[in-house]
């Protein structure tokens, strides 16, 4: 994925700069003028953003799309970020905002909002690789949960799912996705509630029926 700025050499500063370790330090050094801080911003969250985004367009090289934009928006409103939020959670809304705009566009002829059914391609939603390397049993098992847990995922509204990705796949807590959706940290709470509830249901049913299959092939083999 394209960033927005160019390569730094560092050889080009006169005096070396102090070590950034936190995302308002790179930002207040952004502001400063600092174009390498910026590059440093974007690689520490792209890879969030695009999850992001793809969860709302479904559709990859729209999410690479809005990623550019979002940051872009965001570099050009820097001076309007509050030091009293996360720059994370700031990115995130932003993103959202710059997904729903690129669905608008991209279905013109039809209404399109948050609440309408948006559907995941199975795969494209990744999770964290572990640390180990697992065994062909256990890669075909993860990747055969993942695909269950993302059809279960694509079948829940887009105003629960949405907090799902936020709070349990991306690790959001429930004050910065109440602020990345502009929604009341009770709102989230109560949706996060309700696609854990809907998303147990449909997985219990799912291993329900699979239990079932796995017993009916058992007893034709004997």
């Amino acid at each position: 994925m394209a960033t927005i700025c160019m390569p730094c050499d560092s050889s080009s500063f006169s005096s070396p700069k102090p070590a950034v370790d936190d995302d308002v330090a790179l930002v207040r050094a952004c502001k400063r003028g600092d174009v390498c801080a910026f590059e440093e911003l974007v690689k520490r969250h792209e890879k969030k953003l695009f999850r992001v985004a793809q969860h709302v367009t479904q559709n990859r090289e729209d999410a690479q799309d809005v990623v550019q934009d979002a940051f872009l928006n965001a570099f050009r409103k820097l001076d309007q970020f509050q030091e009293n939020a996360q720059f994370s959670t700031w990115l995130v809304r932003i993103t959202i905002n710059q997904s729903l705009m690129k669905v608008r566009k991209t279905h013109r002829k039809r209404e399109v909002a948050i609440d309408q059914n948006l559907q995941t391609e199975t795969g494209e939603l990744s999770f964290e690789p572990a640390d180990w390397a697992p065994s062909p049993e256990e890669r075909y098992q993860a990747s055969e949960l993942r695909g269950i847990l993302l059809k279960a995922l694509r079948k829940l509204q887009p105003t629960l799912s949405l907090v799902f990705v936020l709070r349990d796949i991306e690790g959001m807590s429930t004050e910065q996705t109440s602020e990345a959706l502009e929604i009341s940290q009770v709102a989230v709470k109560t949706r996060l509630m309700r696609a854990r509830l809907q998303l147990r249901e449909r997985l219990n049913n799912w291993f329900s029926r699979s239990v079932k299959d796995l017993d009916s092939t058992a007893e034709m083999r004997q």
